[in-house]
């Protein structure tokens, strides 16, 4: 299929969810628990992702098409030389629990490599089996067969990456089951990429000065920010540095409240195996059992979370370390932190100058930073970026979210001195597609 073709497919899904709504939402709920008014707007997100590779596809500046036209003047000379990224044919999709729609069977991995041009073959995550069991029949109601397949089952997974045609993974979920599954995508006779997220702690740097001119401000956002869908959004802000003496721990401690049930009994079970090892810290909240979460809160200084890794490991789920810092340790504090999705700061105007060095600093270790605000809430748009270091993915150049996000599924292919006729349509001198194209160095038909 041409882009066009591509294009006029991930809008049909896009239509067939929207008017599945009714059906899909409450089915979502039974199964998740996560609210009929969250799910809805969350459909609405996966919806719209198709929308938005239909129009990267219309667009045409993904293909990155070039053209380098002969020049024998050139030493040594220069053949016709013509590039463009093509499929890297069937893709394993691994589908999340926490977000069923935006992130699970006709999430933004599954948008994304269609768009490309990749078949997808997705994994349903047991989380809510009934779902993703409806929304392949809704997809496969308006695809021609063979473009998209799910399989269910831990087994069914582990074969799915080890499978000879598939070419490459996307994954989110934990860092044990997405490190499990890296190793044998890596281990293979034929190793494939695995664009995976794992962990992510989201730091948070709080300056002395924005503690004491907005306390209330930032600790309502924070407590609001982690205690989102139960503390289960891959960017929660899980650690918060703090000034020492701003008294700042005592003002976001008093505005914890609520709770609710959690995805699976797995995720609680292992959302309270994480507050009982950081008992010894907990200074709002309780240790807890069951299928529900209530916020904790945890405080340290820089020194135990030096001196600790264990304490920057995701607790995934409404919880969140306090660590109090000093002006002179707080480049040691952002030094121990691990590589996230987000990185947050809460600054003054007069900060900007002197958190030079932390933001650098911060911007190694994240994929996207975010200032006076909060990083729950991903926007689907041509420039987000939902990535990171490791443990945060095992891909810290790509995106899952957003535009770029088809690039994962795309590999180049360089044509030398080939007829017209072996010619991808990208590629033809008559440019048939309309696309932005970079001939001989300089961009042309950027109107397009």
């Amino acid at each position: 299929m041409d882009p066009v073709e591509r294009g006029r497919m991930l809008l049909a899904v896009a239509d067939a969810l929207d008017n599945a709504r009714g059906e899909l939402v409450p089915l979502a709920d039974a199964e998740t628990s996560l609210g009929e008014g969250r799910l809805a707007g969350e459909l609405a997100r996966a919806s719209g992702q198709f929308r938005l590779f239909a129009d990267v596809l219309r667009e045409g500046s993904y293909l990155r098409a070039t053209i380098d036209h002969a020049d024998p003047a050139t030493s040594p000379p220069r053949p016709d030389l013509r590039s463009v990224l093509e499929p890297v044919g069937p893709v394993a999709v691994f589908a999340a629990s926490n977000f069923p729609f935006a992130f699970g069977v006709v999430g933004g991995d599954t948008a994304s490599a269609l768009a490309a041009g990749c078949p997808v073959v997705v994994k349903a995550h047991p989380g809510h089996p009934e779902l993703s069991r409806r929304l392949a029949e809704v997809v496969h109601s308006v695809l021609e067969p063979g473009v998209f397949a799910l399989v269910e089952g831990l087994d069914a997974g582990r074969a799915l990456v080890t499978h000879p045609d598939i070419r490459a993974v996307g994954f989110t979920g934990s860092v044990t089951g997405g490190r499990a599954l890296f190793d044998l995508a890596s281990g293979r006779p034929d190793p494939i990429p695995f664009h995976g997220e794992l962990g992510s702690v989201n730091p948070v740097v709080v300056t002395r000065a924005a503690a004491a001119a907005r306390p209330r401000e930032i600790a309502d956002g924070l407590v609001a920010s982690f205690t989102l869908g139960v503390g289960q959004f891959c960017t929660k802000p899980g650690i918060v540095l703090i000034p020492a003496g701003s008294g700042l721990e005592t003002v976001i401690a008093d505005r914890l409240a609520g709770g609710g049930r959690m995805l699976t009994p797995a995720i609680a079970e292992g959302f309270h195996q994480g507050v009982r090892r950081r008992a010894d810290r907990i200074i709002a909240g309780r240790q807890q059992d069951g299928p529900d979460a209530e916020p904790v809160l945890f405080l340290a200084d820089v020194d135990f979370l030096a001196e600790h890794p264990e304490a920057t490991e995701e607790v995934f789920g409404p919880a969140c370390l306090l660590v109090h810092y000093t002006d002179d340790d707080l480049p040691r504090a952002v030094a121990a932190l691990p590589g996230s999705l987000t990185a947050t700061v809460h600054a003054e105007p007069a900060d900007v100058a002197v958190l030079a060095p932390v933001v650098a600093a911060l911007r190694e270790r994240a994929g996207r930073l975010v200032w006076n605000g909060w990083p729950t809430g991903v926007a689907v748009s041509w420039a987000q970026h939902h990535g990171g270091p490791w443990p945060a993915t095992t891909s810290a150049a790509h995106t899952s979210v957003g535009a770029h996000a088809i690039a994962r599924w795309l590999r180049p292919v360089c044509y030398q001195d080939c007829p017209p006729a072996v010619l991808p349509r990208a590629l033809r001198e008559d440019n048939p597609l309309g696309l932005p194209r970079r001939v001989d160095g300089a961009w042309t038909d950027l109107e397009c």
